[in-house]
């Protein structure tokens, strides 16, 4: 079991995601990290990590994570985060709702030495906020009813 790394992932999601804590960011994450995302590969190193943690932190507030790690080997692991938040902020082209939110993502990440140099990402937030957009507009489209309907 690779406790160490293990340690490493759990630490940098703690203070980047639910303490706000970008100034630590370099003591996570290699200089050249990389992330794997739906089809996309993304370059951009620790600024890329910023830039995601100030967009999350923006658009959900009273940010939590949950983290269970699933395997394990010298540089890799597998790991799933619960994300729960309030949606407070706009995301992506998706308006603030108000409402809570709470999705997942399997995340496996690639250290090298001690920092996180890669990771693979499948994340179901788009489907979530699709979701709450559906349910909101369904909310406000109610028409009401008049004294004497039944």
């Amino acid at each position: 079991m690779n406790h160490a790394a293990r340690d490493q992932i759990l630490n940098a999601t703690n203070a980047l995601f639910r303490d706000g804590r970008v100034d630590a960011i370099s003591q996570y994450f290699a200089p050249d990290y990389l992330v794997h995302i739906t089809d996309q590969d993304v370059r951009g190193g620790t600024s890329l990590v910023r830039s995601v943690v100030d967009l999350y932190r923006t658009a959900f507030s009273d940010l939590s994570v949950e983290v269970h790690f699933f395997l394990d080997s010298s540089d890799t692991v597998s790991w799933q985060r619960t994300m729960r938040a309030s949606h407070t902020g706009p995301f992506k082209g998706f308006p603030a709702t108000g409402q809570p939110i709470i999705w997942r993502e399997m995340v496996v990440s690639r250290l090298s030495g001690t920092l996180i140099a890669e990771e693979w990402v499948v994340t179901e937030l788009a489907e979530r906020l699709l979701l709450a957009r559906k349910s909101l507009s369904r909310t406000l489209q109610k028409p009401k009813r008049q004294r004497g309907d039944a």
